[in-house]
C-alpha cells in the first residue's frame, strides 16, 4: 500500500490511471476510521481494480465553535486498517489549501436547511474539498455513506452541475449492534451518553416506520440528555440531528422502513 502526502504526487499518479484506463474507486474520509468506512472500502474493492482512500480533516467545513481541534486523528491506526482492507493507495495530505486560498464551490439549493442551516458554510467546505479530491485523484467511482444524506445529495448535485466524470455510489448506513449509526464522533460519548444516543436512533427508526415527524419531535424532547437540533422529511427519509452533551449526531431512516 502506498501512502502519498503530496497533491502533486497524487495528481501525477492519477494521470497514469487515466491513461491506462484503470477503474479507480475513491473513498474520501476524515480519518478516525470505523466499520462504516471499511464497508465503503469493501464495496470499492469489489467493484474497482484500484482503491484509493483519502484521509484529510478538512478545516473549511468546520465552523468557528466546532470540533476541528479535537477531531480524532489516529493516523497509525487508520493506515493499518486501510492496509488490512486491501487499499492500494492512501492520500493523506497535511494541507490542501494555499495560504491565500480564496476560491470555493457552493451548491445553493440542496445545501439549504438541515445541516446547511445548523452549520453555516459547512457544505461550501464539503463541496470545495470533494471537488479538489476529485480533481487530484480523478476516480472512476467515489463511495459515500447514506448516513450523511444531505452531504450525499450536495455531492451528487455538484457532480451533475459541474460535469465531473465520476459515478457517486451510495452505501447504506452501517450500525452498531445497539442500532447507533457508526460515526467517528461516537468516540466522544461516555457510556451514559451513548445510551442516550442509542435511544435517539431507536426513536428515529420508530417514528420513520410510523411516518411521523411529530412523534419523533415529541419523544426526543422527553429524552433526558438530548437536545433536538432539527427533524424533517427530505425525499423519502426522516432526517434528524441532536446534541448529546457537546456531541452533535445526525441520522436518517427511510420513511415506512
Amino acid at each position: 500500500m502506498k501512502v502519498i502526502r503530496s497533491p502533486a504526487a497524487i495528481q501525477r499518479m492519477s494521470a497514469g490511471w487515466v491513461r491506462s484506463g484503470k477503474m479507480v474507486g475513491l473513498v474520501p474520509t476524515m480519518g478516525a476510521l470505523h466499520a462504516g468506512h471499511l464497508e465503503l472500502i469493501r464495496r470499492a474493492r469489489a467493484e474497482c481494480g484500484t482503491v484509493a482512500v483519502t484521509i484529510y480533516v478538512n478545516p473549511t467545513q468546520f465552523g468557528p465553535r466546532e470540533d476541528l481541534a479535537r477531531y480524532p486523528r489516529p493516523r497509525r491506526r487508520d493506515l493499518e486498517m486501510c492496509r488490512r482492507a486491501g487499499v492500494d493507495l492512501v492520500f493523506a495530505p497535511k494541507n490542501l489549501y494555499a495560504k491565500d486560498h480564496s476560491t470555493f464551490v457552493e451548491e445553493d439549493e440542496i445545501s439549504r436547511g438541515r445541516d446547511g442551516a445548523a452549520r453555516p458554510g459547512h457544505f461550501r467546505g464539503v463541496a470545495t474539498v470533494v471537488l479538489k479530491l476529485f480533481q487530484l485523484a480523478q476516480p472512476t467511482r467515489a463511495y459515500f455513506g447514506q448516513k450523511d444524506a444531505q452531504q450525499l445529495e450536495v455531492i451528487r448535485r455538484l457532480v451533475r452541475d459541474l460535469d465531473v466524470p465520476v459515478k457517486i455510489v451510495t452505501v447504506p448506513t452501517v450500525r452498531a449492534p445497539d442500532g447507533l449509526a457508526l460515526s467517528s464522533r461516537n468516540r466522544y460519548l461516555s457510556k451514559k451518553k451513548r445510551a442516550v444516543a442509542v435511544e435517539f436512533a431507536r426513536l428515529l427508526r420508530r417514528s420513520a416506520k410510523k411516518r411521523s415527524v411529530a412523534l419523533f419531535v415529541r419523544e426526543i424532547r422527553k429524552l433526558k440528555g438530548a437536545k433536538l437540533d432539527y427533524a424533517e422529511v427530505a425525499g423519502d427519509r426522516l432526517c434528524a440531528a441532536v446534541w448529546i452533551g457537546r456531541t452533535r449526531l445526525i441520522d436518517n431512516v427511510q420513511m415506512g422502513g
